[in-house]
């Protein structure tokens, strides 16, 4: 389970960056985050939602959909939901890899998370 409370799977690890593969429930909403030190680069693959980002410069909800490119820069607040009748399924490219506890940090997003945190979220 991702911080975001995502279900993960790490796909593969190299010195630069990491892959993984992200998957909310239909229905379900992430916990709002964001990252301490990491960037990441999602590319949906099937199912529909939005996500939501903020940062300093700007703030916007996207609709998610296949085929859908997107970037999370460090820092940046975001959270995302599943809206279809199918899992929302991401795979995310983190650059550099994902240090571990402590790099996601809780934050306030636009709907009530319907998923647990999951393991290493620091609170806000």
């Amino acid at each position: 389970m991702a911080p975001d409370g995502s279900d993960v799977r790490l796909l593969l690890q190299a010195s630069g960056g990491s892959l993984a593969q992200f998957r909310l429930a239909p229905g379900q909403a992430s916990v709002a985050i964001h990252h301490r030190t990491v960037e990441e680069i999602w590319y949906i693959t099937s199912g529909r939602g939005e996500m939501w980002r903020r940062s300093d410069e700007a703030e916007s909800t996207v609709n998610l959909e296949h085929g859908i490119c997107l970037d999370i820069p460090a820092g940046t607040h975001f959270q995302f939901r599943s809206t279809g009748d199918e899992p929302l399924i991401a795979i995310g490219v983190t650059m550099p890899p994902w240090p571990g506890e402590g790099e996601a940090v809780g934050s306030e997003g636009p709907w009530p998370p319907t998923v647990e945190p999951g393991p290493g979220l620091a609170p806000r």
